[in-house]
């Protein structure tokens, strides 16, 4: 799919005479044709990023956006604005398919320019770039439908079917050795699966927590995670700052694939609570959030009793306090030189630690519960 983009830009840049950009709609870069000058203008900061990142800012975006590039039907000459990394005039072709905006072609405006004859062969082969956009944006979609369904389904014959219908979808892929990843929070926007390589199918989810992104990877070898861990880091950085990714262990085929999002969730979710994982946490490596993520979610729950008084904000360096104790075995001067404070400002805390819960730090079921207690409430 990907050589046949990059035909249709190479055939724009031989009728324009200009190297052509490929983006989707959400400026994403598809393809680019060869740049071969010696004008350094010609690369300017916006278009060397998007080359580079394969992505604009949303500032350059909307900028952009706001000559009309949305709803126009033929092409949109835009004039250089240095202050916003623009040096050159640029023309946009809209790519559309049905009256609906696809992508973008991007090229460098240039007196004369090209003639209105070229322009509008041009317009013909960005027409053909949209029928495809379309029918992969169609099929992703419906592949979205039946994964989402897939991961969502209940026990018994309703899970039964969606995974059917799931490897009816994915065709060979079905019975492949795959992960799952997921990134949560996710916007409402659904990405193309030509974002993600490595991607087999992306969906939606929503659930007890904020909605999340589920992305079905193809892994090459079980022992190696890279793929998913790239598509992780990608997806999460086209949700925003506040998002984190989890990722699964390998597997092979579908009959495992609640448990695998079961992973996958519970790794982003330990993730966004100890940024020592993240942003993007496997689920081997979580340790004990392994088992804290399983516990139910109630919507309201509160802490344990012992703990509600230390886990108020005007305890919460005592709370830091014990929980770096916790985390290294309770060895005094590790804990100390950690947090750079005198053994016995720690020893203080400490002992006001097991006032405010009533624990005793000496118990090892005390220091369970304490611990527990402390890691849950991250979550």
């Amino acid at each position: 799919m990907k050589g046949d983009y990059q035909e249709l830009v190479d055939e724009i840049s031989a009728l324009l005479g200009a190297p052509a950009t490929l983006e989707n709609r959400d400026f994403g870069l598809v393809a680019f044709g060869a740049h071969d000058s010696d004008d350094d203008t010609a690369m300017d900061p916006v278009r060397t990023r998007s080359i580079l990142t394969r992505r604009s800012t949303p500032a350059v975006r909307a900028w952009f956006e706001g000559f009309g590039i949305t709803r126009a039907t033929g092409p949109v000459r835009i004039p250089a604005a240095p202050e916003a990394g623009v040096y050159r005039d640029r023309i946009c072709l809209p790519v559309r398919h049905r009256s609906v905006v696809l992508g973008y072609v991007w090229l460098l405006d240039a007196h004369p320019g090209p003639t209105d004859e070229r322009l509008a062969a041009a317009m013909d082969v960005a027409a053909r770039i949209g029928a495809l956009l379309f029918d992969e944006t169609r099929a992703g979609a419906d592949l979205s439908r039946e994964f989402g369904s897939a991961l969502t389904a209940g026990r018994g014959r309703q899970r039964e079917t969606a995974l059917a219908a799931l490897r009816e979808a994915l065709g060979a892929d079905a019975d492949g050795l795959h992960t799952v990843v997921c990134v949560t929070p996710w916007p409402d926007e659904l990405p193309s699966v030509r974002t993600v390589p490595s991607a087999a199918a992306l969906a939606p989810v929503a659930g007890a927590g904020p909605r999340s992104l589920a992305a079905l990877i193809r892994l090459r070898a079980p022992d190696s995670l890279d793929p998913a861990t790239t598509a992780a880091e990608r997806l999460r950085a086209a949700a925003g700052p506040d998002a984190t990714g989890g990722v699964a262990a390998a597997r092979r085929g579908l009959a495992e694939l609640a448990d695998s999002w079961h992973e996958a969730l519970s790794a982003a979710r330990a993730a966004s609570a100890e940024t020592r994982l993240g942003p993007v946490a496997d689920w081997s490596a979580i340790g004990p959030y392994r088992l804290l993520t399983g516990l139910p979610r109630t919507p309201g729950a509160v802490p344990d009793p012992s703990v509600r008084a230390l886990l108020a904000p005007p305890h919460a360096e005592l709370a830091r306090t014990a929980e770096a104790f916790l985390d290294r075995a309770g060895q005094a001067s590790r804990t100390a030189a950690e947090l750079g404070i005198h053994r016995q400002t720690l020893y203080y805390r400490l002992a006001r630690v097991q006032q405010l819960t009533g624990l005793d730090l000496n118990d090892g079921e005390d220091r369970l519960l304490l611990h527990m207690a402390l890691k849950s409430a991250r979550l």
